[in-house]
C-alpha cells in the first residue's frame, strides 16, 4: 500500500464561503488532482481534517511511517505540495530530511503523528 494524501474539501482558510461557491478546499484538491500526480500517491478528498484554524489543510500518511498534517495552504502551493509527497513516498518511514522538504512543510506542519503500530512494535 502506498502513500495517501488527504485534501480537506471543506476547509474554507478562514474565509466566508458564499452559497454554492466551491470552497478553497475543494478548489485545492481540485488543483492537486489536476497535476501529474506522484508515482505511489493517491489523492482522498476528506470533508474535515479539524484544522480549521489553519485551512487549507492535507495529511500524508502511509503504513508504519510517521504522518504529517500541514496548513495555511493555497493554490500557489501546489506543486510544492506534490513534489513533498513525492519525497514522502520514497521514504520508508515518512521522514524527509528538513532540508530536502519543500519549504511550505517546513513552515506551515501542523502536526507529526507517530506511526501505527509503533516501530518498536512493528519490529516483533
Amino acid at each position: 500500500m502506498g502513500t495517501t494524501l488527504y485534501v480537506c474539501t471543506t476547509c474554507k482558510a478562514g474565509q466566508p464561503v458564499p452559497e454554492g461557491a466551491t470552497p478553497p478546499g475543494a478548489q485545492l484538491h481540485a488543483a492537486l488532482l489536476a497535476g501529474p500526480v506522484p508515482e505511489g500517491v493517491r489523492i482522498v478528498g476528506v470533508e474535515c481534517l479539524s484544522a480549521c484554524n489553519t485551512g487549507c489543510a492535507v495529511s500524508l500518511t502511509k503504513p508504519g511511517a510517521w504522518s504529517y498534517v500541514y496548513g495555511r495552504l493555497t493554490l500557489d502551493d501546489v506543486p510544492a505540495i506534490l513534489e513533498g509527497a513525492r519525497k514522502y513516498a520514497a521514504t520508508s518511514d515518512g521522514i524527509v530530511p528538513w532540508r530536502d522538504r519543500p519549504t511550505v512543510f517546513r513552515k506551515q506542519s501542523i502536526a507529526r503523528i507517530p506511526p501505527h503500530p509503533p516501530l518498536d512494535e512493528a519490529a516483533e
